[in-house]
Formats: structure tokens, C-alpha cells, sequence
């Protein structure tokens, strides 16, 4: 018996850290435990806990820069969206400065969060040409179907916000350095069947659709580490391809 309730801490300690490295290091810590501001994926919940300061004060500055001047592309996502201010912001200043646009990324942002700041006058009083939505990786701790649901909430929600913008919904990017290692297959997996979902969207006029998750794989499908350092978050090559893979479409979808 004593050995037992011994041995009980070491297996919760290792269970947590398994999951931990499943979730890599922005990301929902899953599955067995949802931190109390996850609730559903679907559900507007603001950030609480670790971050919360953060994400209020981006959310007061995204409320301040729409009185700045117009927002003709607008980019909302998660902390992949919010490098285009850090790792990416060469490439930003290089191929965006010109078309008035702005970036409403947040660290650490689920959908659950996005649909918060949705809620709360971030996209009230702009119209922006075209919206980029990249979210989702965030809640890699659900499933496939419920960030799915939230995918699409998100997408109609802006649709009921901003009915004269079009909407670029990305794929979720892939994850995890190496594709034969059990827990990165199964992200793999679990992003594949959400974006599969996702291109459902597309209607061809005020819904796109784009996957470019290949171009940031080797052939072995591995994630090279002079893209993603993390295997998650893309460097200044990354964002690159990001812009030369989206730039056809999105240039169609601004006029």
C-alpha cells in the first residue's frame, strides 16, 4: 500500500510532462486537464491566469489603433499571428506597411479568446478589405471536431461583424519537429482533420480557403529547424514563405 500512494506523485509528474511536451511551449497543456479560462472552444471566455495582463493590454491597443486610420487588412490569430511584430517584421514593413494593415495577434490566444476580443469591439467600426484568420493550434489539447466548431464560430462571427470583408481562413500550421514520433503524428493528424474541415469554408467569394503547412516541411515531412526553431512558431524564413504562399490569393481577394 505505501508503495503504491509512493509511486502515485511520479506517475502524475511524468503524465503532466508528457502532456506539456505534447502542447509544446504556446500552447494548451492537454489532455487531462484544461486550465479554468479553456472551458469549451467554442464558448468567448477571456484570458485569466498567466498572460491575462498581456492579452487585456494588446486587446486595448488593437481597441486604440482603429482610431489610428484605416485598416484594409486586418491579420487575427494567436502568437504566430503576433510575430509578424518580432521574428517577421522586416518582412511586415516590406510587403504590408503600404496596405494599411494590422496586426490583432496574441500570444497564447485560443479560440475561446479570439472569440472574446470578437465580442468585445475589436473588429466594430472597421472595414477592412480582406481578414486573416490563423487560430486553433492553441487548442491542440481538444478535439478535432471541437476546434472545428470554434473554427467556423469564429468565421461566421466576423462574417456578422464585417459583412463587406472577405475572409482568408489558413490552415493550421504543422507542428512538431519530427512526424514519426507518436505525439507529433497525432497532432498531425488531429490539425489535418481541422483543416480538412476548414477547406469546407470556401465559397469562393467572401470565404478562402489556403494551406501552405507544406511548405514549411522537408521531404521527410520534418519541420527544419532554419524555419521553425521550435517546430512551432516560424523565424524570418518562415514568414516568408508565409507571404509568398498567400500573396496570389490575397492579391485577388483585394480588389
Amino acid at each position: 500500500m505505501r508503495f503504491r500512494y509512493a509511486v502515485l506523485p511520479f506517475i502524475l509528474t511524468c503524465t503532466v510532462l508528457a502532456n506539456i511536451s505534447l502542447a509544446g511551449p504556446d500552447a494548451v497543456i492537454a489532455p487531462t486537464t484544461k486550465p479554468s479560462d479553456n472551458g469549451p472552444a467554442d464558448v468567448a471566455a477571456a484570458k485569466v491566469g498567466r498572460g491575462s495582463e498581456r492579452f487585456m493590454q494588446l486587446h486595448e491597443q488593437f481597441l486604440k489603433r482603429k482610431a489610428e486610420g484605416p485598416i484594409d487588412v486586418l491579420f487575427l490569430g494567436d502568437s504566430i499571428t503576433e510575430g509578424w511584430s518580432g521574428r517577421g517584421k522586416d518582412i511586415w514593413n516590406k510587403n504590408y506597411a503600404d496596405m494599411n494593415a494590422a496586426n490583432f495577434g496574441i500570444g497564447g490566444d485560443r479560440t475561446q479568446h479570439v472569440l472574446w476580443r470578437i465580442d468585445n469591439g475589436e473588429l466594430d467600426g472597421i472595414h477592412p478589405k480582406v481578414l486573416v484568420l490563423l487560430i486553433g493550434t492553441n487548442n491542440i489539447g481538444y478535439s478535432a471536431d471541437e476546434i472545428l466548431k470554434a473554427d467556423i464560430k469564429i468565421v461566421k462571427e466576423i462574417h456578422e461583424k464585417l459583412p463587406d470583408t472577405r475572409v482568408l481562413v489558413l490552415a493550421i500550421f504543422p507542428r512538431g519537429a519530427d512526424p514519426t514520433k507518436p505525439d507529433v503524428a497525432l497532432m498531425r493528424e488531429k490539425i489535418i482533420a481541422v483543416n480538412k474541415g476548414l477547406a469546407a469554408l470556401d465559397d469562393g467569394d467572401k470565404t478562402r480557403y489556403l494551406d501552405f503547412g507544406d511548405k514549411f516541411l522537408d521531404a521527410d515531412g520534418n519541420i527544419p529547424k532554419d524555419i521553425m526553431p521550435d517546430a512551432l512558431h516560424p523565424n524570418a524564413k518562415g514568414y516568408q514563405i508565409w507571404v509568398d504562399a498567400m500573396a496570389p490569393l490575397l492579391a485577388q481577394m483585394m480588389k
